[in-house]
């Protein structure tokens, strides 16, 4: 029995076989020996996690559209096809043509979620891939990573030959013509390395050196090879007209998190959240055309018979277009049944008009964020938003016939106060307040506030990077007084695990040092860390401090101004000043315009013609 004839005889055990099955409408299906290039994409999460991903998508028909390069799919597979593989001593099988990992030119992993880096331990393992870079040979891949997650790539540099910084979709192509270079010229790995690491927004972490002093606290990162950059510079796509966009994309078979069209309508945000990661990162703003995004959603709406269409950006209701783009589509989609949904709305945003457009065909459920529960907390956050705009759009959203509305806050936000805390409430119940002022006859019934509070964990490249998370049992003692306080009629509370947002700190501010933890708590059977029934808290910690480290240091500690960040090396666009700057308005309560208003000065524009809102002069 072969290999293929021995996967198909697992599937027979499994609880979800059509995770691993393949074959879904719109899937790329190439001949392996017609393209030069073999390019395995993981995704380090189970597959209904990973086809609900829109960046999967993009760089899947991006890769696949060139006539060398094949690009084929790898998802973590669930504990009981784990244990089936090994006992049939079965290796990772691509989805598309069931090709052993080890057997592709360049495996590429998406960095969404440092909870993930475990598996992508796992990946490799079953793959037939050694573990770290080191221990590679001339005939193994070359292992890249993107992904929000790569703008900290050191926690991963002993794994990863090459990380990509920023926007994919050109330096995905640029990195695969090195690496097919490499295999038609025969070149070494080193070779193909150094000229990785010479594209812009690559890094090759195995040509740098970090050092510590006595206490942890990192002392310098340079360069070890000659002729490779001091700082990475990430890549930005300018135009997003004219990059790619995928006008077909694999459907799947079997339910996933995000079932529908993915539209994405601008990338980027203009606001300057203080704690949101991606606003940072994603900058500048770029927006497709009205006339673009119509185009693509006729095609994607007849090539995949998906019957929702989701407008997708980090503040859609921020899109210049929104209330024409919706109009045009509902009288486009309306006979069809497509219903459109807005994510991601800041409840800021002129949004009655498009509301009710939405409303034609299905009503969703809608989430708003007003991230804290008081005006000072908001300010310290740099929301922009006032309690009287909340409840104003709550107010059309009822009156418009919605009875179910999210909020989502964040506890354990630097200077938060129980009166902080006690705002959520405040705000939660004023939300009941304004759908029972709606009258009988014309509100919807049914009534749905959901609450949900995540647990503040400081990022790289925010103003609250050098902050302190709360410890766990503050976190703990927060968790309890909203439980409490939200016992509300109508509202339902959901919180996040704090033992998993305590090793997420830890990681997302790691050096290259948490490594040797990744390993070890791999090694002790970590995997799966962001699903409830398979995280091991008390096994990481046990991998700490096999390691000699403590993860109060990661976590915990306040950093100071002129501490070196082990990603000081990448540029984000961002400046370190300017992000210590607004720390310190955080401190003060004090806002920072939208950047639509007038450049703040955030570094950006240092890079000429990259940024539409930016002031060469500022400062």
């Amino acid at each position: 029995m072969n290999e293929n004839e021995r996967f198909e005889k697992i599937l027979e055990k499994v609880q979800k076989a059509p995770r691993y099955t393949g074959g879904e409408m719109n899937t790329a299906v190439k001949e392996w020996d017609d393209c030069p290039l073999h390019f395995g994409f993981c995704f380090p999460d189970t597959y209904e996690v990973g086809m609900s991903h829109l960046g999967l998508k993009i760089l899947y028909g991006l890769i696949n559209r060139e006539e060398w390069s094949l690009c084929e799919r790898f998802f973590m597979p669930w504990t009981d096809m784990i244990a089936l593989m090994k006992e049939e001593n079965l290796p990772l099988l691509s989805t598309e043509s069931r090709h052993p990992m080890h057997e592709f030119d360049v495996i590429g992993f998406t960095l969404q979620y440092e909870m993930s880096y475990t598996n992508i331990l796992a990946m490799l393992d079953m793959g037939g891939i050694p573990l770290e870079g080191k221990d590679r040979g001339e005939s193994d891949p070359i292992v890249v990573a993107g992904g929000p997650c790569a703008f900290n790539p050191e926690p991963l540099a002993d794994f990863i030959d090459a990380f990509m910084i920023g926007d994919g979709e050109d330096v995905m192509t640029e990195l695969n013509r090195v690496i097919l270079e490499r295999k038609q010229k025969g070149l070494s790995r080193k070779e193909c390395l150094r000229k990785l690491a010479n594209l812009e927004g690559v890094y090759v972490p195995s040509f740098y050196d970090v050092e510590y002093d006595a206490s942890g606290i990192i002392t310098g990162i340079h360069p070890n090879t000659p002729g490779v950059p001091e700082t990475i510079r990430k890549r930005v796509v300018t135009d997003l007209n004219q990059t790619y966009y995928p006008e077909e994309i694999p459907v799947p078979y079997t339910e996933v998190v995000f079932d529908r069209i993915m539209l994405e309508i601008m990338r980027g945000c203009t606001r300057g959240c203080r704690f949101c990661q991606a606003g940072m990162l994603y900058r500048p703003v770029r927006e497709r055309s009205l006339e673009k995004l119509i185009d693509l959603s006729e095609k994607l709406v007849a090539s995949t018979g998906y019957e929702e269409i989701s407008l997708s950006s980090l503040s859609s209701g921020d899109y210049t277009c929104l209330p024409e783009l919706i109009r045009e589509l509902m009288r486009r989609m309306k006979d069809k049944r497509v219903s459109i949904s807005l994510p991601s709305l800041r409840i800021d945003s002129v949004l009655k008009e498009s509301l009710e457009e939405t409303q034609q065909v299905k009503k969703t459920s809608l989430t708003f964020a007003p991230e804290a529960g008081t005006q000072r907390m908001r300010d310290v956050i740099n929301k922009g938003v006032t309690e009287s705009d909340l409840l104003e759009k709550v107010r059309d959203a009822f009156e418009g016939g919605w009875s179910s509305v999210k909020l989502y806050f964040m506890d354990g936000l630097p200077t938060e106060t129980d009166e902080d805390l006690d705002g959520i409430a405040d705000l939660a119940r004023k939300v009941v307040e304004e759908y029972f002022r709606v009258p009988r006859e014309r509100r919807a019934k049914g009534l749905r506030v959901t609450v949900s509070a995540s647990t503040f964990v400081p990022k790289p490249f925010t103003p609250f990077q050098w902050a302190a998370q709360d410890t766990i049992p503050e976190i703990i003692r927060k968790q309890d007084h909203l439980k409490k306080v939200l016992n509300i009629k109508g509202v339902n509370f959901n919180w996040h695990e704090p033992y998993v947002s305590f090793l997420e700190a830890c990681v997302s501010r790691g050096d290259r040092r948490i490594g040797r933890v990744l390993l070890t708590a791999y090694r002790l059977g970590c995997i799966l860390d962001g699903w409830t029934e398979t995280f091991r808290f008390d096994t990481w910690m046990e991998a700490f401090k096999a390691c000699g480290l403590d993860p109060a240091f990661y976590a915990n500690r306040e950093r100071g101004r002129d501490e070196i960040l082990p990603w000081d090396h990448i540029d984000s666009g961002i400046t370190k000043q300017f992000l210590w700057h607004e720390k310190e308005k955080s401190e003060q309560a004090v806002t920072t315009k939208d950047c639509r208003k007038g450049c703040n000065g955030c570094g950006l524009q240092r890079w000429k013609g990259v940024c539409g809102y930016a002031n060469p002069r500022s400062v």
